[in-house]
């Protein structure tokens, strides 16, 4: 089994993306088959739980009034990304990780490297390395993921890399440091290969949302098209019960429509004759859009 931390930071960047799906669904898979768990120091529930998850949302909302679809999907990442830490193994700092904590603190070293408190941060990693020494590695491998480079990363060097002061703590075999998402895919790859790449295959989602201005033009163009048609055929129906006088009318109040449609939409087939059955896709086409953007179904008023 590979025991994971993840900081907060690499929760909120992985839930905030609009493929976060793949790798939440994976991780969900693999904590439900034993192969994977969670280690989740109450700090990060705190933190995720928080403000930062608050903020985060208010950011989506106001972001999912121009990609409706989009906010959706990333509020449902914070949702299940929250699910999976408060199914986690909850770890409880001891009277010893405080202590070492503090020793951190007094010598100065990562994450207390840059003259700001990082206690928090401090007590995740010591939180980290009590419980990896705890097991045998060789046959439970432990990771510690983080986004916080600079707490934690290799300081003028590759960021991939924890920094000299934590790097003992990764020197085991067993005992893994990722920067980031970049970083979590790795190593899940690196322990779980195929299976992982084929949780993958099943949670690969090619279609993009598509954008507000995306559904908007669509709207349009279907609005248009059925209005074309409905002129004409109204038209065309005044005159064949004698209305002519009526037909003349519609005609010179359509007019100036018709010909900014006609300008508009040239393609073969755009604007008709249209089959029955052609007529009920562009129908139903329209209804569609129109209760996505807000509308009772079935609204078809031209």
């Amino acid at each position: 089994m590979l025991h994971l931390l993840v900081d907060t930071s690499t929760w909120l960047d992985l839930a905030k993306r609009r493929d976060g799906q793949r790798w939440i669904v994976a991780i969900r898979v693999l904590v439900n088959q034993a192969a994977l768990e969670l280690l989740v120091p109450s700090v990060v529930i705190d933190e995720y739980g928080g403000t930062d998850y608050e903020q985060a949302l208010l950011l989506i909302d106001e972001l999912a009034h121009q990609v409706p679809l989009i906010g959706a999907m990333t509020t449902r990442n914070f949702d299940e990304v929250l699910d999976l830490l408060r199914a986690g193994r909850p770890l409880q700092a001891t009277d010893d990780d405080h202590r070492r904590v503090v020793e951190r603190a007094l010598s100065k070293r990562a994450p207390f490297h840059r003259s700001r408190n990082s206690v928090a941060d401090a007590l995740l990693i010591e939180l980290f390395a009590s419980h990896a020494r705890k097991t045998d590695l060789s046959t439970e491998p432990h990771a510690f993921v983080t986004s916080n480079s600079d707490d934690f990363s290799l300081t003028n060097g590759d960021r991939r890399q924890p920094h000299t002061d934590l790097a003992a703590l990764f020197a085991n075999q067993g005992s893994h440091y990722g920067l980031g998402v970049d970083g979590l895919n790795g190593i899940l790859l690196d322990h779980f290969g195929a299976e992982l790449e084929e949780l993958f295959l099943e949670t690969d989602f090619h279609e993009e949302p598509r954008r507000l201005g995306e559904i908007s033009a669509a709207e349009q163009e279907l609005f248009d098209r059925v209005w074309y048609h409905r002129s004409l055929q109204h038209e065309s129906q005044l005159r064949n019960e004698g209305r002519e006088e009526e037909a003349e009318r519609n005609f010179r109040i359509a007019r100036t429509g018709r010909e900014r449609v006609e300008a508009r939409y040239t393609g073969p087939g755009q604007l008709g004759p249209y089959t029955d059955f052609e007529l009920g896709m562009l129908n139903g086409k329209l209804s569609a859009l129109r209760w996505v953007l807000g509308a009772d179904w079935d609204f078809l008023d031209t």
